[in-house]
């Protein structure tokens, strides 16, 4: 089959109603044609297939892609499954043998008259390896026996440091472009650097360094030597393409150490960034830094969307970048530029030794922030006296200064905390209706800045630093809305409609029913008016009217889907819609949440 780019679109097989890259185009709109399931018809939905791994207890994170009527996905130990995608019949299954790690999915390259269509993915050990995608094996002439070490070179001198890939790759033509998931901390160990390589011998095309090195603009960022031998900041989300401008569009992770930021005084570029890169040669085009100086984990991770804005006139080709504060920048794809607006406001300083925290953090005038970004003492939880009490006596121990306040000598709260806000779940848009889908928590963290023991590698460690702000029962401790499902339009930066996202099983029937939960994974969007997505603690898969909000269906799955689905049309004519339920991953226990671990892959269809 052959593959015909424009813009943002992944055209060819995404007209045929299949679902070919891990955002369904290479842009990252998570949007699909398809129009037989609709918001009229949505409510009839049913199980059609489940397909069980196997492989319970591990994060299950995976989206599918369908390509050629194949579906292929990654299960949780990081096996290469390929399907029937109208029954769920595996086809082939690979396992590359890898070392446990959050794994996202795989990508697809169509080949060409000489050369066969290949699976590509990265595993959680640092390799990047490619399959024969009939028949699942190992692609010879792709570095060795289908493989190539991305460790070397690269994490030599830290032979014990984590260093693997969680996402899939992007393609570029004949390039399959990668960044790596590296340790949180400390701060000395492999570089994030993203790289690009030949598809077709492995052989490398280009880098580029996250860290600024000597003689690169932005190298000052980092003080005087805080760029030496640092850890990340690394590129382990999604990375989007745009096929027709040749450009390439990468968020970049936080600093490590994650909280402790003396030895890297300065913003510390390209940290919490969107980076746009020419495709061809690794060059930067521009950058926009959204959090400064981070010392908070709120590292960016989800697919910088490339989106359509259309104002005074004129259509803007955009980036819709969603972030773990809960804010949603919109930049211009072409020069950075935010679309609607940006201001530098300032925020709290931090009190521990030694560091220089930044004085101010950049705020969208539009949208609005989609998540909660602090707290007041009346907003304590009356879910339960007891949860009023246990939580109000907790805040009031805590140090909360508002947006962006730093983990201090004293206990601090922080809201969003380390897991948001927004992750890696990412946004999907509609770019008929010019609408943007965002599912965002309300959960709120904890630290302390505390001296590190003697002969540690950073003087200061954050103590506790990812507990979560909740009631002895797993509750958060502020009242709802503890989960939303979000929709801002694109064109005017105003929120069209926000609702609650998802309902603790076991408060239904209780003035808390409803109320969201926090939740990961992410959304898609369909031309037959329907906003579908998991990712809520209560083992449920949702499906809502594009343009009001409204819940239209809901199905049981049995466990969290903790991940993205993908919808697409099987050679029987039906339109499918498929998730991965494997529980609730990080989220593990909070709120009771529905169940500790599945392992399935499940399909749903009309009548």
């Amino acid at each position: 089959m052959t593959f015909v780019f424009s813009g943002a679109l992944f055209l060819g097989s995404a007209q045929t109603g299949e679902w070919p890259a891990y955002g369904h185009d290479a842009g990252g709109t998570r949007y699909s044609p398809l129009t037989q399931i609709t918001a009229k018809n949505v409510a009839k939905l049913h199980r059609a297939w489940t397909y069980h791994t196997g492989e319970k207890g591990r994060d299950f994170e995976t989206t599918p892609i369908v390509v050629n009527h194949v579906l292929y996905f990654s299960t949780q130990s990081q096996r290469i499954v390929a399907l029937e995608p109208e029954t769920g019949k595996e086809v082939w299954a690979y396992d590359p043998k890898s070392s446990p790690k959050d794994h996202r999915g795989v990508s697809y390259w169509p080949g060409d008259a000489q050369t066969p269509a290949r699976i590509v993915f990265g595993t959680g050990d640092g390799r990047l390896m490619e399959l024969d995608a009939k028949t699942g094996k190992p692609v010879g002439g792709f570095g060795q026996d289908g493989a190539i070490d991305l460790r070397a070179g690269v994490a030599d001198n830290f032979p014990q440091a984590s260093y693997g890939i969680s996402s899939p790759p992007a393609i570029y033509r004949d390039l399959v472009i990668v960044g790596p998931s590296t340790q949180e901390g400390p701060s000395r160990g492999p570089s994030g650097d993203v790289r690009a390589f030949d598809v077709r011998t492995g052989k490398m095309a280009w880098r580029f360094h996250t860290v600024p090195q000597p003689g690169e603009p932005g190298n000052d960022s980092w003080g005087k030597d805080g760029w030496k031998d640092r850890s990340g900041p690394s590129a382990w989300g999604f990375i989007t393409v745009d096929q027709e401008r040749g450009m390439v569009f990468v968020p970049v992770g936080n600093p490590a150490d994650s909280f402790y930021g003396g030895d890297r005084k300065g913003t510390n570029l390209y940290s919490d960034s969107v980076v746009a890169l020419d495709a061809a040669t690794g060059k930067l085009r521009w950058y926009y830094q959204l959090v400064h100086h981070d010392l908070f984990d709120y590292d960016v991770a989800a697919a910088p969307a490339l989106i359509e804005v259309k104002r005074d006139g004129k259509t803007i080709p955009a980036v819709a970048q969603i972030t773990k504060m809960g804010l949603l920048f919109i930049l211009d794809r072409l020069t950075g530029k935010p679309v609607f607006g940006v201001e530098e406001r300032p925020v709290p300083k931090s009190d521990v030794p030694g560091e220089e925290s930044w004085p101010t953090q950049p705020f969208p005038l539009k949208p609005p922030p989609l998540a909660r970004m602090t707290m007041k003492r009346e907003e304590v939880t009356d879910r339960t006296p007891q949860a009023a009490r246990f939580c109000g006596e907790w805040f009031d121990k805590l140090v909360n200064l508002g947006p962006y306040t730093p983990i201090g000598t004293k206990p601090a709260l922080r809201f969003p905390g380390t897991m948001g806000g927004g992750n890696w779940g990412g946004v999907s848009f509609d770019p008929k209706a010019g609408l943007v889908f965002a599912n965002t928590s309300s959960l709120g963290g904890l630290g302390q800045m505390v001296p590190a023991r003697e002969g540690a590698p950073m003087p200061y460690r954050n103590e506790g630093g990812y507990v979560r702000f909740v009631d002895e029962n797993g509750y958060p401790c502020q009242k709802p809305p503890w989960g939303e499902l979000s929709a801002v339009n694109a064109n005017t930066g105003d929120i069209a409609w926000r609702v609650p996202l998802g309902s603790y099983p076991a408060l239904e029937g209780s003035a808390f029913e409803n109320k969201g939960t926090i939740n990961m994974g992410g959304s898609i969007a369909t031309a037959g008016g329907v906003v579908f997505v998991g990712a809520t603690l209560d083992a449920r898969f949702r499906a809502f009217d594009s343009r009001t909000g409204k819940e239209l269906w809901v199905g049981d799955i049995g466990a969290t889907a903790d991940a993205t689905p993908i919808t697409y049309q099987g050679r029987d004519g039906r339109q499918y819609v498929v998730v991965a339920a494997g529980g609730p991953g990080r989220f593990r226990g909070l709120g009771n949440s529905a169940s500790d671990g599945g392992d399935s892959l499940v399909a749903f269809t009309l009548p």
